[in-house]
């Protein structure tokens, strides 16, 4: 959401429509910061918009090229110093977006996050389940820092490009690690498809979706360590089945050669062996006590 703006000769509102038109199209959560913002105002008339994985988006506005993105991107343009404000929002630990033409600086944008809800839950889950959790993040390190603070997450790293984390991902991989990656932005796309469980979010991008193994179809991140736990509950209960029914027949079968089982003892037998593997999958539905909310407090303390 977006929480505050600076702008050039102090006319936020006319920079906050010039931001939104820049914007118009995208499926980034910085660009609903400023949908929502701008509401139903009228937006400017933009041309030969173009977009920069990771950087931002450019366009002709009013004769001229301006630029809408990371601090880097927009200052290709004039080269002048970080606004004294924005410069402070940025050492705050803060997201901010910076408008800006070949004249120097138009507007700075400074905006919170808010986190998904059951995130801190989740992270203390996985945790406690022995998964290893890392934030990979194009946001500036500062925001990502004080975000994984918050989760008490220990490796976090921000100001990445997608190549960077798609980088990152197989070296977690060349590690041995088997990696599951969770997103929901168009940069995402090329990660999830080299993790071996991808995870999309059910609001994320189009082209996230369709490169995920899973969707989820709510915002409760909860659900991820839920599927986590069911999922070894459910690979742990196969293999007993399987190593019953192999057990069965290694016992029944030579009994049966032996003349010791006659066909309606082993008719009786093959049905109870059925009747006890489906009995045993359906143990899957109850919904165990370890899936229950974790306490606010309880997912912070792994921080320490």
């Amino acid at each position: 959401r977006l929480l505050q703006t600076w702008a050039r000769g102090g006319d936020t509102q006319a920079a906050m429509r010039l931001a939104t038109a820049l914007e118009q199209g995208s499926e980034h959560p910085l660009a609903d910061a400023f949908r929502t913002a701008c509401g139903n105002q009228p937006l400017p008339l933009l041309t030969q918009r173009e977009t920069q994985t990771g950087a931002g988006v450019a366009a002709h506005y009013d004769g001229a090229v301006v630029r809408l993105g990371s601090a880097a991107y927009a200052l290709a343009l004039h080269g002048e110093p970080i606004p004294p404000q924005a410069a402070a929002w940025q050492e705050a630990g803060d997201t901010v977006v910076f408008l800006a033409d070949a004249h120097g600086w138009r507007a700075a944008f400074r905006l919170g996050d808010r986190l998904r809800p059951g995130a801190r839950e989740m992270v203390a889950a996985l945790y406690a389940q022995g998964v290893s959790v890392s934030i990979l993040s194009g946001d500036d390190v500062g925001v990502v820092r004080r975000l994984a603070q918050t989760l008490g997450v220990f490796d976090a790293r921000g100001n990445l490009l997608p190549e960077d984390k798609h980088a990152a991902v197989r070296a977690l991989q060349a590690g041995g690690a088997v990696v599951a990656m969770a997103g929901d932005g168009v940069n995402d796309a090329p990660v999830l498809a080299q993790a071996q469980l991808s995870i999309a979010m059910a609001g994320g991008a189009d082209l996230a979706r369709s490169n995920a193994d899973t969707v989820l179809l709510g915002d409760d991140l909860r659900a991820l360590t839920a599927g986590l736990y069911l999922a070894r509950r459910t690979l742990r209960v196969v293999r007993q089945n399987l190593f019953w029914a192999f057990a069965y027949n290694v016992t029944a079968i030579p009994l049966a050669m032996c003349g010791l089982v006659t066909p309606w003892m082993a008719g009786i037998g093959m049905s109870a062996s059925s009747l006890l593997v489906v009995l045993n999958a359906l143990r899957l539905q109850a919904q165990p006590s370890t899936l229950a909310p974790v306490p606010a407090d309880t997912a912070v303390s792994v921080e320490a």
